[in-house]
Order: C-alpha cells, then sequence, then structure tokens
C-alpha cells in the first residue's frame, strides 16, 4: 500500500513514518519544509501547503489511505480557525485526489466524562482551549461526511514522547484510564493505533481513542 502522511514533521508525525515503513508500506511523507523528513528507504518528501488544496490533492493522489496529524501550531494566535481552515482544505483535497480512506488525529478535548466533554470542564488549560475546541467542531464536521471511509483518533489525554510497547486499550468516546487513574499514551504507541486501525478497519466513519 501508498499511504500519504501530512504533518510529518510534526509531533506525531515522525513516528508514523517510522511506523509505516517498519510495516513495509511506501510512505509520501508531506510537509511544509521537507527539511526534516528522514530520509529512509520506503520514504518520498513532498512539500505541500494544507491551505492549497490542488496542490495538495495532487501531491495525494494516486494513494490507497491519507494519514492526517496536521497541527495549526499551538503558539499560533489564529489557531481555531486555521486548525478548522486546514482540516476542512485536507479533507475536501483527500476527496478531490479520490482518496477513499481517510485517518485523521484530533485532541482528547472532544472525550466524554459523565456526559460532558474535557473541552468544557473549568478544569481544561485555558492555553489548549483554542486548538482543542476546533478539533472538536472538525470532529462534528467530520462526522458529516459520507463520500470518505474517515476515522478520528483522539489521543489519550496525556500525549507524550516515548518507546513503543504494541500495548494498549482502546476506547470509543470516553478517556482509556488504567489503573492509577492515568490516560497516557505515547506518540510511537498511536502511531501503531493508527496503522493498526489501518489494517484492520474497526473504526469507519466513527471516532476512537486509546491509552495503557
Amino acid at each position: 500500500m501508498k499511504i500519504a502522511i501530512i504533518g510529518a514533521t510534526g509531533f506525531v508525525g515522525p513516528e508514523l513514518v517510522k511506523e509505516g515503513v517498519s510495516r513495509g508500506y511506501e510512505i509520501t511523507a508531506i510537509a511544509r519544509n521537507t527539511d526534516k523528513v528522514e530520509k529512509a528507504a520506503g520514504v518520498t518528501a513532498v512539500a505541500a501547503d494544507v491551505y492549497d488544496e490542488d496542490v495538495l490533492a495532487s501531491a495525494l493522489s494516486g494513494h490507497d489511505a491519507v494519514i492526517n496529524s496536521f497541527n495549526a501550531g499551538w503558539t499560533n494566535p489564529n489557531l481555531y480557525n486555521d486548525f478548522l481552515r486546514g482540516s476542512k482544505n485536507i479533507q475536501e483535497a483527500v476527496k478531490k485526489a479520490g482518496v477513499k480512506r481517510f485517518i485523521t488525529i484530533g485532541g482528547a478535548g472532544s472525550l466524554f466524562i459523565d456526559g460532558k466533554q474535557l473541552v468544557d470542564s473549568p478544569q481544561f488549560p485555558k492555553e489548549y482551549y483554542p486548538g482543542a475546541s476546533a478539533a472538536r467542531d472538525y470532529l462534528n464536521e467530520l462526522r458529516k461526511e459520507d463520500e470518505l471511509d474517515w476515522t478520528f483518533l483522539s489521543p489519550a489525554i496525556n500525549l507524550h514522547p516515548g518507546e513503543r510497547t504494541g500495548n494498549f486499550r482502546l476506547g470509543t468516546e470516553s478517556p482509556v484510564f488504567d489503573s492509577e487513574g492515568k490516560s497516557d499514551i505515547s506518540t510511537a504507541d498511536l502511531a501503531v493505533a493508527i496503522f493498526d486501525e489501518l489494517e484492520n478497519n474497526q473504526h469507519i466513519k466513527a471516532r476512537f481513542t486509546v491509552g495503557y
């Protein structure tokens, strides 16, 4: 399979590229600046801006699936609007490219605890609110999508760099907590969950989450 990864140089992107290569996929690593794409057999770096729908669609054409790890930047003063605009552009570019399978990574803020989304709780960090609320609103938009075989992955509440274990649990609309009440996942294991989903198609037109 030929897989396009958007945001290949971001927080999760490099782990996605590494995991895809380890499974023998042909990977197209898409980023605005490809200098940071690690050179490896089976990886082709392509420069594309998510805000240019036509250029992005051209880059995505001919792939079997698209994995989207786009983030508009946590320090971006226009984060909410830029995240929504970029996410919608990516979704339209995937369709324009004729790719059916689309997996996108959102945030944990739209997960539910006791019937309320994390992003709406008083304890939710204010500095993360614009990005988290944008990801929540984009999920609501994506749920109206009929053409694509889409999947939305919300990571655990605490997503951090770490080793690949391959041992984690899946959830749907609520965070996965461990025996100590923590909701954690490493970026490497998040990549494992993404490619497991790509291979098993357990959450077509649905959201899921992961945690230890």
